[in-house]
């Protein structure tokens, strides 16, 4: 409750204006490093998905092709 008592008192710019601008300059860095990391985990993942489903089309079509040769 003391950061509410602390902040009633200020105007509206401190609250919505300048703390969020000083929270970003310090933790900007860190923020960015973050969502970054996400971001190419995020991509990581849609690629592995991506290559284990070509894999996976690539070993059907294979056996079925392979499958047909064998009913002659």
């Amino acid at each position: 409750m003391a950061a509410r008592e602390i902040f009633a008192g200020m105007p509206w710019w401190v609250k919505w204006v300048a703390v969020p601008v000083i929270a970003l300059v310090v933790f900007g860095g860190l923020i960015a490093s973050v969502v970054g990391f996400l971001f190419g985990l995020l991509f990581k993942a849609l690629i592995f998905v991506a290559l284990v489903g070509g894999l996976i089309y690539v070993v059907r079509r294979f056996m079925s092709s392979t499958s047909s040769r064998g009913d002659w």
